[in-house]
C-alpha cells in the first residue's frame, strides 16, 4: 500500500512538472512570436514612414510656383542654387549617377564573376577559406575610406596618363574630382558583394551536374562556363542587381571624389561621356543641400526630397526587376 501511494505521488509530481513545463513553453513561444511580429511591424512602419516623408516633401517641392513637374522629369539642366533663374531638370543628376554606376559595374561585375568562378571551381578549399573572409572584410570598410582612396590614389594615377599622346589628342585631362576615379572606387566597394553572393550561388549548384558534365568529357572550364554558371544564373543576376542598386545609392565616395557639378545636358550631350571631368550624383546633391546654407522652406531644400523620391523609385524598380528575373531563371534541384 505504501509503495502504491509512493508511485501515485511520483506520478502526480511528474504530471505537475510536465504541466508547468508546457505552460512555460507556451509563454516562451508567445513572447518569441510577439517579438518577431514586433520586429516585422517595426520594419514595415519604418518603410511606410520613409515613403510618407519623401512623398510629403516631394509634393511640397512641386507646389512651389517656380517648379513644374513636366520640367522636372524632362529637363536637361539642373541649377537650383546659383543664378537668378533656377532650373530643376532631374536628368543631369540621373546622368551623373549612371556615369559613376556604369564605370563601377564595368569593374565589379566581370571581375567579381571571374573571381567567384575561380573560388568555386578552381581554388583549393584551404585557399578559399582564406580569400573569401578577406573579401568579406573588404566589404566592411567604411565608404569614406574609399572616397579618400579615390582622391589620394586613383585620381593621381589617372592624372599620370594626362601626358599620353592619345589622351592629349582626345582632349582628356583628368581633374581633381572626376567620374572615373569615383566610379572605380565604387566598383572596388561593390566587388566583395558580387564575388561573395555569386560564389554562394555557384556553390549551391548540385555536384551531380558537375559530375555529369565531366562524365560526358567536358573540361573543368567548359563545366564552369556551360553548366555551373547557367545553373546559378538566378543567383548571379540577383547579385549583379544588388551591386547595381548599391552603386546607385552610394553617397560618401561620390560626395568626396566625383565633384559637385552635374553634366548640363542642354549644353552638349557629349557631357554624358566626359568621364574625365567632375559630375554630381543624386546622393551627392542631397549631401550638398543638407550641409549647405539653404532655407528650410525654399525650393532648393524641398528639391532634395524630390531627388530622394526619384532615387527611391529607381532602386525599387531595380528590386522588382531583380525579383522577376530571379523567379524566371530560378531552377529547383532534388
Amino acid at each position: 500500500m505504501t509503495t502504491l501511494n509512493t508511485d501515485m505521488t511520483s506520478t502526480s509530481k511528474l504530471a505537475n512538472i510536465k504541466s508547468r513545463s508546457k505552460t512555460a513553453r507556451k509563454i516562451r513561444e508567445f513572447f518569441i512570436l510577439g517579438a518577431l511580429i514586433t520586429c516585422g511591424l517595426f520594419s514595415l512602419s519604418t518603410t511606410i514612414l520613409i515613403i510618407y516623408v519623401l512623398a510629403k516633401e516631394a509634393i511640397s517641392f512641386f507646389n512651389v510656383p517656380e517648379v513644374h513637374f513636366v520640367d522636372f522629369i524632362t529637363g536637361l539642366q539642373w541649377n537650383p542654387l546659383l543664378g537668378a533663374e533656377h532650373h530643376f531638370g532631374i536628368w543631369p543628376l540621373i546622368t551623373g549617377t549612371m556615369q559613376v554606376t556604369v564605370i563601377a559595374m564595368c569593374l565589379a561585375l566581370p571581375l567579381g564573376l571571374i573571381t567567384a568562378i575561380w573560388l568555386s571551381e578552381y581554388a583549393h578549399p584551404k585557399l578559399r577559406s582564406i580569400i573569401k573572409p578577406v573579401l568579406e572584410i573588404l566589404a566592411g570598410i567604411p565608404t569614406v575610406v574609399f572616397g579618400f582612396f579615390a582622391l589620394t590614389i586613383l585620381t593621381p594615377a589617372l592624372q599620370w596618363f594626362d601626358n599620353n599622346p592619345l589622351f592629349a589628342w582626345l582632349g582628356i585631362e583628368f581633374s581633381v574630382f572626376n567620374v572615373t576615379s569615383a566610379g572605380l572606387a565604387v566598383g572596388i566597394m561593390c566587388l566583395p558583394i558580387v564575388t561573395s553572393l555569386t560564389e554562394d550561388a555557384l556553390r549551391a549548384v548540385p555536384r551531380a551536374l558537375r559530375e555529369g558534365a565531366y562524365g560526358l568529357g567536358s573540361t573543368r572550364f567548359e563545366t564552369s562556363i556551360k553548366v555551373v554558371t547557367p545553373a546559378a544564373l538566378s543567383g548571379i543576376i540577383a547579385a549583379f542587381l544588388l551591386a547595381f542598386a548599391r552603386a546607385v545609392g552610394e553617397t560618401m565616395i561620390v560626395a568626396l571624389a566625383a565633384g559637385g557639378s552635374p553634366p548640363q545636358l542642354n549644353e552638349s550631350l557629349g557631357n554624358v561621356v566626359a568621364v574625365h571631368d567632375q559630375t554630381q550624383t543624386m546622393t551627392g546633391y542631397m549631401v550638398q543641400i543638407f550641409l549647405g546654407d539653404v532655407s528650410n522652406f525654399g525650393a532648393e531644400y524641398y528639391s532634395a526630397y524630390a531627388v530622394g523620391a526619384t532615387l527611391f523609385i529607381i532602386t525599387l524598380t531595380l528590386t522588382l526587376i531583380g525579383n522577376l528575373i530571379r523567379v524566371k531563371f530560378r531552377q529547383a534541384y532534388d
